[in-house]
């Protein structure tokens, strides 16, 4: 029963952080375009 006293808070605390960095990757433009990288590699030609 102790236990449960500990891990309640940190995984509040856990949760609050992932919610954190979720909301930070959005303001900063981490999901704008997920399409183009993708597919940049297959537009890139070596010519060796």
């Amino acid at each position: 029963m102790q236990s449960i006293y500990l891990l309640i808070p940190l995984s509040v605390i856990l949760v609050v952080v992932a919610v954190a960095a979720f909301f930070w990757a959005v303001r900063s433009g981490q999901f704008d375009d997920l399409d183009s990288p993708a597919l940049d590699i297959l537009d890139k030609d070596d010519d060796d």
